[in-house]
């Protein structure tokens, strides 16, 4: 509303000046808004859109195509806090070392199966995609099973000051299945990893007891070329088998190789694939009764955790590399990982 004086010259001369000064500040208010106004550069309070969620049902092979994992930036899994939570780098004997541990399957596998069934490249031929893993006879799934055991050994390999990352989380609205087996190798090796697990549980007939560890054989075929990976690898599967026995008592499998606990294979996308030291581990038979009643158990996979940790450790901090014999691959075969 303007101010009026009137009955004197001097309201005149008011009007007049009032008459002047208001374009000049509307003028002064608009800069102000330009140098200070609600963009990201200004330091005053701002009012900002809430993030977008990308839509579930874009193609997940297509995100990975673009160089992410399920959607999310690469890689999804992984979400170690580097530091001590105050700032600080991490401290510890495996300080500055990278792992990855890849929990075997997906949980939401079985709700994709065009999807999981698709061929990948993994050098020596087509492999699926993924599969749903095995279960033990009362239906606790190995993709839960190899879930939590990668997390709680994610903590003991923490505590010990290693960066970890997971392959994934088992989270479907970020993961909704997989990732295939080429991914899973990606994964390690974008990281430039120390060493890399794959957790798994077995599906052999039951009566077959015991764990093993899965070494990737010499592979020079197409995309595969493990040859630089063999050796460190076999040093790696050594000292995870001795930890893991020791934390578990868990005998070595008695239905592969010789028995010895060790197993090389040429035809597991996850390990010729890998530029990097890697290798699976089965933590032992789930469709086996006494070997189920351990998998199951909470508190057993507390112990299987320290045994993997204690074994990724011992390769990383070994001043001499442990020595094995060469073992002979065992007639049977698991399903595809």
């Amino acid at each position: 509303m303007p101010l009026v004086f009137r009955g004197s010259r001097s309201g005149r001369t008011y009007i007049a000046v009032l008459a002047a000064l208001v374009p000049l500040g509307f003028a002064g208010w608009l800069v102000w808004q330009v140098l200070h106004g609600s963009g990201d550069g200004g330091d005053g309070a701002k009012t900002r859109a809430a993030p977008t969620r990308s839509g579930s049902g874009k193609d997940a092979q297509s995100t990975r195509d673009a160089g992410k994992n399920g959607g999310e930036d690469e890689p999804e899994a992984n979400e170690d806090k580097t530091g001590d939570g105050r700032g600080g780098k991490r401290k510890g004997p495996l300080a500055g070392m990278t792992v990855v541990l890849d929990p075997g399957h997906n949980p939401h596998n079985h709700k994709h199966p065009d999807k999981i069934s698709r061929r990948v490249d993994i050098g020596t031929g087509m492999k699926e995609c993924d599969t749903t893993g095995t279960a033990s006879n009362s239906g606790y799934p190995e993709a839960e099973f190899t879930l939590d055991l990668a997390r709680r050994t994610r903590t003991a390999l923490q505590d010990r000051g290693a960066r970890v990352l997971l392959t994934h989380e088992g989270r479907e609205a970020r993961q909704p299945y997989g990732p295939c087996i080429d991914e899973r190798a990606r994964t390690g090796n974008r990281a430039h990893a120390d060493a890399v697990v794959s957790l798994h549980a077995d599906g052999a007939p039951s009566g077959s007891r015991g764990f093993h560890v899965i070494l990737p054989a010499q592979v020079r075929q197409g995309k595969a070329d493990t040859r630089r990976i063999v050796a460190p690898s076999r040093r790696l599967g050594t000292a995870l088998r001795d930890a893991f026995h020791r934390a578990t008592g868990e005998p070595p499998a008695s239905y592969i190789g010789d028995h010895r606990g060790l197993d090389s294979r040429a035809d597991l996308g996850g390990l010729n694939l890998s530029t990097v030291p890697k290798v699976f581990l089965e933590c032992g038979n789930m469709r086996d009764p006494q070997d189920a009643s351990r998998l199951t158990s909470a508190k057993w996979r507390t112990k299987a955790a320290h045994g993997v940790a204690d074994g990724i450790a011992d390769f990383l901090t070994a001043s001499s590399p442990p020595r094995s014999s060469p073992q002979s691959p065992g007639a049977h075969r698991p399903s595809a990982r």
